[in-house]
C-alpha cells in the first residue's frame, strides 16, 4: 500500500496510525503552537491593510470546497456594492513576485485556483508574500480583501474569518499532520466567525452549503449541454483536487458510469496523462480544465458547478464587515 493510502486510512478510515507519524505531530503541533503564539504575542508582525479582509480556510490538508466558497462570497460582495479582490498564494505555480492576472493567466505561473478564480470575473492577486499581492488589490481600486485559503497564513490581519468543512470526511481521527488531517488543532475552531460545512449534514453553529452542477462545458469551444446527456454512459472522470472522490460521487448521483482517475492536488498535467486510447467522453473539473484547455482534445469536458448558502450567511459576513472594521 502507498504511504498516501496508508495515511488516508489512518486519517478517514480508521486505521493504524503508523507509529512514526505521532513524534512528528507533536512536533509539528509545537511549532505550530509556537508561531501563533509570536503572532499573538506581537514579536511576529501582522500587516494590516486598509479594507476589511475575510480569510477562507480550513483545518484540514486538502480540498473541502474553499474555491467555489470564494466565487460565491466574491460575487454577493459584489451584488452588495462591494469591490473585492481575491488574493491567494498560487500554490502549484512558479511565480515569485505579487502580480495581479489579467484575464487570461496560465496556471502554470499563477496555480489553477487563481486562474478558476480569475475566470469568474473577480480580480485576483497573487504572491507568496500575501500582504504585498492584496496591496495590488487595493491599487486596482478594491475595497474588500478575500484572502483564498490563508486561515492559518497570519501575516495578514483580517477581520472575518472563515472555515470550511468537508461534510463527509469531517476532520478525520482529529490529530494532527502526519498523524492526522489537521493543520490546527480543533480548538482553533471556536475561535473562527462562520464555519461552512459542505456536503454532509451541517451541525449545530455550522452553515450548510451544496455544490450544484447540471451542465458540461467543452474545452474546445464553450459549448455547453446538459450533464443528463451523459447518463448511463461510461465516461473518463478525471480530478486532480483535495478529494476526488467528492467529484466522481457526483456524477454517479447523475446517472454517469465512472471510470475514475484521481490525480494528485494540483496536478500539472500534460497530454499523455489523458491519453486513455477509446473514444470514450472525458469529464472533468473547472479546476483541472484550467490546466488542460490548451491541448484539450474533442469529446473533454468540464463540469462547473456553484456554491449554494442561505443567504443569510452573506448578510452575516457584511454585518460582521460593519462590526470590526474601522475605516
Amino acid at each position: 500500500m502507498a504511504l498516501a493510502d496508508t495515511l488516508a486510512s489512518a486519517w478517514y478510515g480508521g486505521g493504524r496510525v503508523p507509529w512514526w507519524t505521532r513524534p512528528l505531530a507533536a512536533l509539528y503541533g509545537g511549532v505550530v503552537a509556537l508561531r501563533r503564539g509570536l503572532y499573538r504575542s506581537g514579536r511576529l508582525r501582522r500587516v494590516r491593510l486598509p479594507v476589511p479582509v475575510v480569510v477562507i480556510g480550513n483545518l484540514t490538508a486538502g480540498g473541502t470546497g474553499k474555491t467555489p466558497l470564494t466565487i460565491a462570497l466574491a460575487e454577493a460582495l459584489r451584488a452588495r456594492g462591494f469591490r473585492p479582490g481575491v488574493v491567494s498564494r498560487g500554490y502549484g505555480g512558479s511565480l515569485r513576485e505579487p502580480r495581479l492576472l489579467g484575464e487570461h493567466p496560465d496556471p502554470a505561473e499563477v496555480g489553477d485556483e487563481p486562474c478558476l478564480i480569475r475566470a469568474s470575473g473577480v480580480p485576483v492577486a497573487v504572491g507568496r508574500e500575501r500582504p504585498a499581492a492584496a496591496q495590488r488589490l487595493l491599487d486596482a481600486g478594491c475595497d474588500v480583501v478575500i484572502a483564498d485559503d490563508g486561515l492559518q497564513h497570519y501575516r495578514l490581519a483580517r477581520d472575518v474569518e472563515i472555515c470550511v468543512i468537508d461534510g463527509a470526511r469531517r476532520f478525520g481521527n482529529r490529530r494532527l499532520l502526519p498523524a492526522g488531517p489537521l493543520r490546527e488543532p480543533m480548538e482553533r475552531l471556536g475561535t473562527v466567525d462562520f464555519r461552512v460545512c459542505n456536503g454532509g449534514r451541517a451541525e449545530p453553529g455550522e452553515v450548510a452549503m451544496r455544490l450544484r452542477g447540471g451542465t458540461a462545458r467543452a474545452l474546445s469551444d464553450g459549448g455547453e449541454r446538459p450533464l443528463s446527456d451523459f447518463a448511463g454512459q461510461a465516461v473518463h472522470a478525471v480530478a486532480a483536487i483535495g478529494h476526488p472522490a467528492r467529484f466522481f460521487d457526483s456524477l454517479r448521483g447523475q446517472g454517469v458510469e465512472v471510470i475514475e482517475h484521481p490525480f494528485p492536488d494540483h496536478h500539472a498535467f500534460e497530454p499523455a496523462d489523458l491519453a486513455f486510447g477509446d473514444a470514450r467522453a472525458v469529464l472533468m473539473t473547472e479546476k483541472d480544465a484550467v490546466k488542460c484547455r490548451r491541448f484539450a482534445g474533442a469529446g473533454w469536458w468540464s463540469v462547473p458547478v456553484r456554491a449554494e448558502l442561505d443567504e443569510g450567511f452573506f448578510e452575516g459576513v457584511v454585518a460582521r464587515i460593519a462590526a470590526v472594521h474601522r475605516p
